[in-house]
């Protein structure tokens, strides 16, 4: 299932360039541009509360979002740079790019684990550790996953979770393609780990003594 596209709301900037931008500062916008997709670069401002809430929220670098611009057909767009003022860390001025449904793009796709009541590691006392919450995808811009499902039903004190365990959305391939990276494990709980230690040190203090020794 595909997930579902944010809204990002903006209008129109009328003019360009140094003055225009600072004009739509002083109203209480962010400037900025919508950039490729086979049409002609577009000035346009957004609010500024509504946009520094989004980019708060995280992940809005790797989210895609829909467009809207009153007046005109909505269009997927991804960031692809925030200017920032040196001092305030606050936006300044951002970059939109236009996608088509049929686009390539990199994304996060969170991971969802499922069956962790049942995984007979986690019963018997195993600790689920979670390395990555979301993994960065190649996916289509128009068909791009709610999450990724890792299933925890034959999971054991022991193994470990990689990407190439998990079966990905169709159309989907891994951002890293150089390693085959872990997602999770389930370790044993350190008490078990301790008495594991406690045994071979028992077992070395009950080494019989040679007859060397005993003299």
């Amino acid at each position: 299932m595909a997930a579902k596209v944010q809204d990002l709301n903006a209008k129109v900037r009328a003019g360009t360039g140094k003055g225009a931008a600072r004009q739509a500062r002083r109203d209480g916008d962010v400037p900025g541009i919508v950039y490729g997709g086979g049409a002609e670069p577009q000035s346009i401002s957004i609010p500024f509360n509504y946009l520094l809430t989004k980019l708060r929220k995280g992940g809005f670098m790797s989210t895609l979002h829909n467009l809207k611009i009153e007046g005109q057909d909505d269009v997927r767009v991804i960031c692809r740079g925030v200017q920032r003022d040196v001092v305030k860390d606050l936006p300044t001025h951002i970059d939109l790019m236009r996608l088509k449904r049929t686009s390539r793009v990199k994304i996060f796709i969170p991971v969802e684990f499922i069956n962790a009541d049942t995984c007979p590691g986690v019963k018997k006392g195993g600790v689920l550790t979670v390395v990555r919450n979301e993994v960065e995808l190649d996916v289509l811009a128009g068909d791009i996953p709610e999450h990724i499902t890792v299933d925890l039903a034959d999971v054991q004190i022991g193994d470990t979770i990689s990407i190439s365990n998990v079966t990905l959305p169709e159309g989907a391939t891994p951002a890293i393609t150089d390693r085959d990276f872990v997602i999770a494990n389930v370790s044993a709980p350190r008490a078990l780990l301790a008495d594991d230690g406690d045994d071979e040190e028992v077992a070395a203090d009950e080494v019989p003594t040679t007859s060397d020794d005993a003299e």
